[in-house]
C-alpha cells in the first residue's frame, strides 16, 4: 500500500472514531435539558398537601414522596399572584425518597402553588408542581385557574382571535411623601455700595 492510501485510510480511521465519539456523547448533553416526564414518575408522586387540595388551614410543611431514590434540586412556593414565599430552599445531593420542607407561616391568598425539579435515574431531569388553597372561603385551585382562564380567554376575543391580553404589572402607589427641595446652583451677593448705586438708579427721573 502507497503512503497516499495509508493516508487515507488513517483519515478515515479518525473521522470515523470522532463519529461514533460524538453519538454516544450527543444524549448526555440533552439529559439535563430534560422538562417532560419521561419517566412516569411525575403519576406515581405523592405530595402533601395533595394536588388541588383544600385546607381548613395553613399547612406547615410540605411532603413529596418520590417511588425511588432521587436528588430534588428545587422546590419554590408562590401564590396566584406569582409572589415568592421564602422557604430557604437548599439543594441536598443525598438521594432520597421522601423530602419534609418547613414553610412559614402563610398568608391569605387564592391558592399557592409548590414547583419541584429532580434528578431521576439516568439524569433525567424532571420537573412537577402541585396546588393548593386553605381557609374558609376558600375553593379548588383548579376552579380559580378555569375561571381565569376563561376571563383572559374572553379578554382576548376568544379561542380563535389573534388579540392577547397581557396583564399589567401591579404599580405601587407612595402617599405622604415630601416635596423634593433644590438648592440654587449659586448665590449672589451684592456689596453696600453696589446696592445703593442700583437702588438710586431705579429711583432717579428718567
Amino acid at each position: 500500500m502507497n503512503p497516499y492510501s495509508i493516508q487515507k485510510v488513517c483519515i478515515a480511521c479518525l473521522s470515523l472514531g470522532l463519529w461514533h465519539s460524538a453519538i454516544a456523547q450527543s444524549p448526555v448533553g440533552g439529559l439535563y435539558a430534560q422538562g417532560q416526564d419521561v419517566t412516569g414518575i411525575n403519576i406515581e408522586t405523592e405530595t402533601s398537601p395533595a394536588d388541588d387540595s383544600v385546607l381548613v388551614a395553613a399547612p406547615e410543611r410540605l411532603r413529596l414522596e418520590f417511588p425511588y431514590g432521587v436528588r430534588l434540586v428545587k422546590l419554590t412556593l408562590r401564590n396566584e399572584l406569582r409572589d415568592w414565599v421564602d422557604i430557604s430552599f437548599r439543594y441536598d445531593p443525598k438521594v432520597k425518597e421522601e423530602f419534609f420542607w418547613d414553610v412559614p407561616q402563610l398568608n391569605t391568598a387564592t391558592y399557592y402553588t409548590a414547583d419541584w425539579a429532580i434528578l431521576a435515574e439516568n439524569d433525567f431531569l424532571v420537573r412537577g408542581s402541585f396546588s393548593f388553597s386553605f381557609g374558609p372561603d376558600a375553593q379548588a385551585p383548579s376552579l380559580t385557574k378555569a375561571a381565569e382562564a376563561l376571563l383572559i380567554d374572553t379578554q382576548n376575543g376568544g379561542p380563535d382571535s389573534d388579540v392577547r391580553y397581557v396583564t399589567p404589572p401591579r404599580t405601587n402607589i407612595i402617599l405622604n411623601q415630601d416635596k423634593p427641595r433644590y438648592d440654587p446652583p449659586f448665590t449672589i451677593k451684592l456689596e453696600a455700595e453696589e446696592a445703593e448705586q442700583s437702588q438710586d438708579s431705579s429711583t432717579a427721573p428718567r
